[in-house]
């Protein structure tokens, strides 16, 4: 359980959270990273389209919904944008929901500031569903951005993908995309927030993993032990409706300077020692071209798993160590200076494009 109020030592952070590396490589179908019970019967319908399927459709509707058993969202055509996504009450083990739709995203934007134009190609297979589609941005350089979602109770389930062409003189490598995530605003207790996790923070700079019974163990860290990583500050997304809701942003790109990373708001943080700039219900994130931002839910949004590792294709959005990992969990609820405030970045502007 949260300690409300509760003051917080000061805490060295022994290494940066390393916002990891990927290629500038497309990963394909198939990629994202949840237990099989947990996607049981899942499956999406889209654009007319559902069970196993690799087609395209020439002219979808201005918005379109993806339908499915444990999460349905909205995609914006013209540019990719994903709408209210959410999850929706089942009876699996691994449900999140506490018996009630449960609103996540409000929207995840990419401001590339092009327009999508061509077919878009849907693949369906299981409970995966693959939908690219390509188009110009304002300079006349190619666009493509990608969707990737699984429908399942909980594990690695969505991630957005851009690619563009045109350079930006700085650094002679393809412009980075700003991409707004912000959390569903609603009444009620089904409302989202960011929130700064205490189970982590408190074991900040340990070296921890797993044990054969699965319990949080500390390690020595070694060059053949990747099983073996140090814990680093976490924000999370909770609610005050389930106890088993937990989720967050989960970044990749290439090496710097064409990594992906969160744009830090210093009007917003919490009362931690030392605090975080994040705001409590959006994250601004600078996309690599060729990167990727990823939500990965439940157990696997909270272990303490080592950075993502390069690759140039057949990308994992999650590398196969479920079972090796320490899973640390959240306290429930959510203490009230765990909640990063204030909710929204103010004012407006063009690190704060809500």
């Amino acid at each position: 359980m949260g300690l409300t109020g509760r003051w917080r030592r000061a805490t060295t952070v022994a290494a940066a959270a390393g916002l990891v590396a990927l290629s500038l490589g497309w990963s394909t179908a198939g990629v994202l990273a949840a237990k099989s019970s947990g996607c049981e019967g899942g499956g999406f319908s889209v654009l007319g389209q559902s069970g196993t399927v690799d087609t395209t459709v020439a002219s979808p509707p201005a918005t379109f919904t993806v339908q499915g058993k444990y999460n349905r969202f909205d995609v914006v055509a013209s540019t990719f944008e994903v709408r209210d996504y959410k999850f929706l009450p089942t009876t699996n083990p691994l449900d999140m929901t506490n018996g009630v739709v449960t609103p996540v995203w409000e929207y995840k934007r990419p401001l590339h500031g092009g327009t999508l134009t061509s077919a878009v190609s849907v693949s369906l297979s299981g409970e995966n569903v693959v939908l690219t589609r390509t188009g110009r941005v304002a300079s006349g350089a190619a666009l493509t951005m990608k969707i990737q979602a699984a429908d399942c109770a909980a594990g690695g389930i969505f991630q957005m993908e851009v690619q563009r062409a045109d350079i930006d003189p700085a650094t002679g490598l393809p412009r980075k995309t700003i991409f707004v995530h912000k959390l569903a605003d609603v009444a009620g207790i089904v409302r989202p927030f960011f929130f700064d996790n205490q189970n982590f923070r408190d074991r900040i700079g340990q070296f921890v993993t797993a044990d054969a019974n699965g319990n949080t163990v500390n390690c020595t860290p070694s060059a053949d032990n990747r099983f073996c990583v140090q814990v680093t500050q976490r924000t999370n997304v909770g609610n005050d409706n389930s106890p088993k809701f937990v989720g967050r942003d989960s970044p990749q790109g290439g090496p710097a300077p064409n990594n992906t990373v969160r744009i830090a708001h210093p009007e917003c943080g919490s009362p931690q020692v030392p605090t975080i700039d994040h705001c409590g219900g959006v994250a601004v994130w600078l996309v690599a071209s060729g990167g990727r931002m990823g939500f990965v839910t439940g157990e696997d949004g909270v272990e303490v798993a080592p950075p993502s590792s390069q690759c140039t294709q057949n990308c994992q959005a999650q590398d196969r160590v479920r079972g090796r990992l320490a899973v640390l969990g959240f306290p429930f609820p959510v203490a009230a200076d765990d909640r990063l405030t204030p909710r929204l970045c103010t004012p407006v502007r063009a690190d704060c494009p809500l």
